[in-house]
């Protein structure tokens, strides 16, 4: 444990000091809630449609995008002495001039994909994690569980971690896919061994702060949250989910949910209520912390309400999000309320893409590159417009800052002006 930690504990009563409000500092954005606190003003896109800033190659991935000071920063796979390669770019914000790129280790996540176009739905497409930033550093989590530090302005490595050979790491089927979770000075992973499966690190020069656990990882993003007063991390494992204590890395409660194959979307807190999900027969459930070391499970819809690895966002005590499983060009997004499972409407044509919530309105890319505007609203589907932004296969998550929408596909990125 580091000597500063109590210093370290202050820091997850306030955000960073470095993330500025319009920032997207990580994946689903500050608070890793798919959730931006800005507003859209511009929400009839039938009568003045966004205008498409810039576009930029992003060969192979699913990776989505970071956003803060000026630049954006994604994962791509490009071809190097014979191999596939996994990058960090770092793209001009407001120009999508590529600003410096840095290798990582090797990108093969056990089968081709094949043409990266919108009609081939395999999935070994290259990196599927996204990059996290301070707007000082860029953290990144590859696919082989090595965690890097880049120097922001310029892409020099400040420290790095191989969790494999340090932490005892286990990596799995499809390799990693798990993003950094960044809150205050600490940045957070998963996926070392036996006593260490979580793991816990300075940001600023990549000391440990603490480890604990012995899970197997999935490749589901661990998600923050204030629960009884206490900041938790959740991680969804193969076990189900479990969750520590953000300022010491102690189990504070768990609960069994079923794994098959792959698990991906992160869990969706509110309250001391976690919604979680997978595909592959599993379905979905809504368990509630209540003090004690097993969570309550509130309902549980075996082979229903799957978010294959979108995850959906929450708003007003409804879940919208794309859900079903490898319905591709067909899954809907659909409205649920949270409390029951319950379907409120439904809207098919989407596909397994992904959406975020902007104020009171959903921001949604299909898997065949729209981008399209709907009301957060419980009562119906309520389409403001659409956009074809994209070509290629569209399996990421938007990005929204200072009034743009970032979205990517497996062959390139576009960035909407929107207010």
């Amino acid at each position: 444990m580091k000597p500063h930690l109590s210093f370290v504990v202050c820091c997850f009563a306030m955000f960073s000091s470095t993330t500025l409000f319009g920032d997207w500092p990580q994946y689903r954005g500050d608070l890793g809630d798919g959730e931006s606190r800005e507003t859209i003003s511009n929400i009839d896109w039938n009568a003045q449609a966004p205008k498409i800033l810039w576009n930029a190659p992003t060969p192979l991935g699913f990776s989505s995008f970071s956003i803060s000071a000026g630049r954006a920063y994604t994962l791509i796979a490009e071809e190097a002495d014979g191999k596939k390669v996994e990058k960090c770019l770092a793209l001009d914000a407001n120009t999508g001039k590529m600003l410096w790129s840095q290798p990582l280790g090797e990108s093969d996540y056990g089968h081709d994909g094949g043409n990266s176009g919108a009609s081939d739905n395999r999935g070994g497409d290259g990196p599927r994690s996204t990059p996290t930033t301070d707007g000082k550093h860029v953290f990144v989590y590859d696919a082989h569980l090595l965690l890097t530090c880049f120097d922001a302005a310029n892409g020099r490595v400040v420290w790095r971690h191989d969790i494999v050979n340090e932490y005892s790491g286990r990596n799995i089927k499809w390799l990693n896919a798990i993003s950094p979770l960044l809150h205050g000075e600490v940045v957070y992973v998963a996926g070392g061994g036996e006593g260490q499966s979580f793991l816990a690190f300075d940001k600023n020069d990549g000391a440990l702060v603490w480890k604990s656990g012995d899970e197997l990882i999935t490749h589901a993003t661990p998600r923050m949250a204030l629960i009884d007063d206490v900041r938790q991390i959740i991680f969804f494992v193969q076990s189900g989910l479990v969750s520590v204590n953000a300022a010491t890395g102690q189990e504070i409660w768990r609960t069994k949910f079923p794994f098959s194959v792959s698990t991906a979307a992160s869990p969706v807190a509110d309250g001391n209520r976690v919604y979680c999900s997978a595909g592959y027969g599993v379905g979905a459930g809504l368990f509630e912390a209540n003090g004690k070391p097993e969570a309550e499970r509130v309902w549980f819809k075996p082979n229903e309400l799957m978010n294959h690895w979108s995850t959906p966002v929450l708003h007003e005590g409804h879940l919208y999000g794309i859900f079903e499983f490898k319905k591709y060009g067909k899954a809907p997004l659909q409205c649920v309320d949270l409390a029951t499972g319950e379907i409120k409407w439904s809207e098919r044509g989407f596909g397994p893409g992904n959406c975020i919530l902007v104020g009171d309105k959903l921001v949604v890319l299909s898997d065949a590159g729209d981008v399209v505007l709907v009301d957060a609203k419980a009562n119906a589907y309520h389409e403001l417009g659409r956009v074809q932004a994209l070509k290629g296969k569209c399996w990421s998550t938007p990005a929204y800052s200072d009034g743009r929408i970032y979205v990517r596909s497996t062959e390139e990125a576009a960035c909407l002006v929107v207010d």
